[in-house]
């Protein structure tokens, strides 16, 4: 008996509710044991309220990776819209699964494998593509008719101080108001409005209080008392399509570190202009010049907050903590001088973290950081020596791939024999020459062999390309770097900042030490009177130091820097240069 898995999908938690979802499981389960295969209990995968426009989802990853592990040999499911709403995600399913030696079966589809059968399976995943583009349209329409109508439904629940009230066959659904939460909302916008205070020390005297939040924990964050000051829900007037989902404005870290590139995907979601919500009458709990005035401090703190850094540096998203992994946020203080920045590390904020703070690194002057990175990158890029050893090297690879023009002249000759052998073959079946079994076994093998080709030759035709923007860069690199050399002290911080990021991966900072992440290797430079550290070992900035923190136990740490040449970094290597061209900021 051949071994399968079974995947089910149901989208909606009204589907769930129905169960539709154990009526697939069981009618695939007596497909399976008509059809002889056998499928063990931990092989009947489902997804419960997932979207089939989506791939991350957890089940079909289990399923793929039982696919690629070549525990199954067939996997069964209901119909092809189970498996994808999208027809070009069906098809990139079961060419995977067929890499694999598995084999895709739908319940609702045809099962063999002619032409035929084939069309009608795409027409099924074209339509279901179809029909879920008219369900979101159908459903945006509606609910924005509801919201116009003041209707609760459309919102996803009631807010903090609301208790949500299904409708009924006598009326419609509402938000009534619970005494005890309304309670708080109320003592927050009076901390807030009539007493000064700040939201961290209204979220501080929450906790104090041992006031249960809407998940019956004790922990106010800030971020909470904040998204209550701003809802307008509380003055009575609750708003629909408040939001819209677009691309991602700001990488955090966490992003980076996973290595996905989120530029230009809808993953993040935007406030509408004010004039595009749509307000639906509830009870209101607070008076709406309370509400009022809250929103013009929120305003007020949002221009003339000390912490507001929109002025931009040049390792700004680029600052992690060696010790604890978290990133470093920007900060200030005052003296009575001036006002000095500082990059802190998110760990050694206690209030963030349950069990206090989780690290014990001090702040580090923004200004010094910033002057010692910069001057670390137009060393890397000043160094000829460097430069010249990687044009070199890839000038060579690019000579050495000289046969790789003769490979393309046989592919290319290759392609057009197999395109004449499959118009002979298609010939010879039109006059009855072959059978249609013998041009179902001979075209496929055709075809497969022509995609092969399609793609190495693709993959010179790259790489031809690569040669060529190789061969200008050696050109236009000289003229840049002089241009850079003589602009570097006139250039301003977005500038800077361009060209740190086009070279800098990650800055990693200890107690006494930094080390740049870059993707240029860098060669330490050897001193004349003493041995250099290997290269992987930990670059502390010693005799040559700022003073970037405050209390350090170093005596040398503590210093002033005017006083000290520039300091001597030397970032450990991590990767060779991209294959691609270096191109020059504009």
């Amino acid at each position: 008996m051949k071994a399968a898995a079974i995947y089910a999908r149901v989208s909606s938690e009204q589907q769930k509710e129905e169960n539709t979802i154990a009526s697939q499981t069981a009618a695939l389960v007596e497909f399976a044991r008509e059809q002889g295969y056998s499928v063990s209990d931990e092989w009947v995968i489902e997804d419960e309220g997932f979207s089939g426009a989506s791939l991350l989802r957890p089940g079909l990853e289990r399923l793929r990776d039982l696919a690629a592990e070549g525990h199954i040999e067939a996997v069964l499911i209901h119909s092809p819209d189970r498996l994808s709403r999208k027809y070009a995600y069906q098809v990139l399913l079961t060419e995977e699964f067929a890499r694999h030696g598995v084999e895709t079966i739908f319940l609702k589809a045809p099962h063999s494998g002619t032409p035929e059968d084939q069309l009608m399976l795409q027409f099924q995943g074209m339509i279901a593509e179809y029909e879920r583009a008219q369900i979101l349209e159908r459903s945006r329409r509606g609910k924005r008719h509801r919201a116009k109508a003041g209707e609760v439904s459309v919102l996803c629940g009631a807010p903090y101080g609301y208790r949500y009230i299904r409708k009924t066959s006598d009326a419609p659904a509402r938000y009534e108001i619970d005494a005890a939460e309304a309670e708080v909302v109320r003592l927050v916008y009076d901390k807030y409005t009539v007493k000064g205070l700040s939201i961290a020390a209204i979220a501080r005297l929450l906790r104090e209080m041992d006031l249960p939040t809407r998940r019956r924990v004790t922990r106010w964050e800030r971020s909470v008392v904040w998204a209550i000051l701003r809802n307008p829900a509380y003055k009575g007037t609750a708003c629909f399509n408040k939001t819209q989902v677009g691309p991602r404005q700001k990488v955090t870290r966490p992003f980076r570190l996973t290595g996905r590139t989120v530029h230009g995907e809808k993953s993040c979601g935007h406030e509408r202009p004010r004039d595009e919500w749509i307000e639906i009458p509830v009870p209101a709990i607070v008076s709406e010049e309370t509400f009022a005035l809250a929103a013009e401090r929120l305003a007020d703190n949002k221009r003339f907050a000390p912490r507001r850094t929109i002025e931009p540096s040049i390792v700004q998203g680029l600052v992690s903590c060696r010790k604890c992994g978290y990133a470093l946020s920007r900060t200030s203080t005052r003296t009575s001088a001036r006002k000095i920045h500082y990059y802190r590390c998110l760990g050694s904020d206690a209030w963030r973290h349950l069990g206090g703070a989780v690290c014990d690194s001090r702040p580090i002057r923004q200004d010094l950081l910033d002057q010692i990175v910069w001057q670390e990158v137009i060393r890397l890029i000043e160094d000829p020596a460097l430069i010249q050893a990687e044009l070199d090297r890839r000038l060579d690879a690019a000579r050495a791939a000289e046969p790789t023009k003769r490979r393309q002249e046989a592919l290319e000759r290759e392609l057009t024999r197999i395109g004449k052998s499959m118009e002979r073959l298609l010939t010879a079946y039109q006059e009855d020459l072959v059978s249609l079994d013998e041009l179902r076994r001979r075209m496929p093998e055709l075809r497969a062999r022509e995609q092969s080709m399609h793609i190495e030759l693709q993959a010179i035709v790259d790489q031809a390309a690569d040669r060529m923007s190789l061969l200008r860069l050696a050109e236009t690199l000289t003229a840049f770097l002089q241009r850079l050399r003589a602009s570097a002290e006139s250039l301003d911080i977005p500038e800077r900042q361009k060209i740190v990021r086009l070279l800098v991966k990650e800055v990693l900072v200890d107690n006494d030490a930094i080390m740049i992440r870059h993707s240029i290797p860098s060669h330490p430079r050897i001193s004349p009177t003493r041995t250099e550290p290997p290269s992987d070992s930990k670059s502390r900035v010693a005799d040559q130091s700022y003073l970037l923190r405050s209390g350090s136990d170093d005596a040398i740490l503590r210093r002033h820097h005017r006083a000290m040449p520039s300091p001597c970094l030397r970032p450990k290597p991590q990767s060779t240069l991209p294959p691609g061209p270096i191109t020059p900021p504009t």
